[in-house]
């Protein structure tokens, strides 16, 4: 199962942020959605379970819940927006923690448990990259991968 992750959009849909979503089987987005055509257009490529962040405010967003607890191929997920309010030891209840919040891409296991921010989608926050995650999930395993949108980019030609 392939799940796309990504967060902090902040309203600014990056086409490329789209096209590494393409062929996700579902779409998490962990919070900071802005406007309802973020949403829309995540839906046109798969079903999407979002939560609300901290600048959800209005429309669609502003009714997601703070968090979602979510369960695929038996491995449990706990998705919240900002990981510092984590107030749950995940350890033997959670396989994989996902935020987002920070901008801050993160790919890591401690214990058992992986700690996943997929970055910010959005527009750019001081010098952080342009980020979006991919989780692989099978029975076995749960793998991260972070994907740097900057590198997807197509390249304008040279002025000349």
């Amino acid at each position: 199962m392939q799940i796309g992750v990504i967060a902090d959009t902040h309203s600014k849909m990056r086409p490329e942020a789209l096209e590494v979503l393409k062929g996700s089987d579902l779409i998490l987005h962990a919070g900071d959605v802005g406007r309802d055509e973020v949403l829309d257009a995540l839906e046109a490529i798969a079903p999407v379970v979002a939560i609300r962040g901290n600048i959800d405010k209005t429309g669609r967003a502003a009714t997601l819940p703070d968090v979602q607890v979510l369960e695929f191929l038996g491995h449990a997920f706990y998705m919240l927006h900002d990981v510092k309010t984590l107030d749950i030891d995940p350890q033997g209840r959670y396989r994989v923690v996902i935020a987002g919040h920070s901008h801050k891409p993160r790919n890591e296991w401690i214990g058992d448990v992986l700690y996943f921010n997929p970055g910010g989608a959005g527009p750019r926050r001081f010098t952080l990259p342009i980020t979006v995650g991919q989780l692989q999930v099978s029975e076995d395993d749960v793998v991260g991968e972070i994907i740097d949108l900057r590198c997807r980019q197509t390249a304008s030609p040279a002025a000349g």
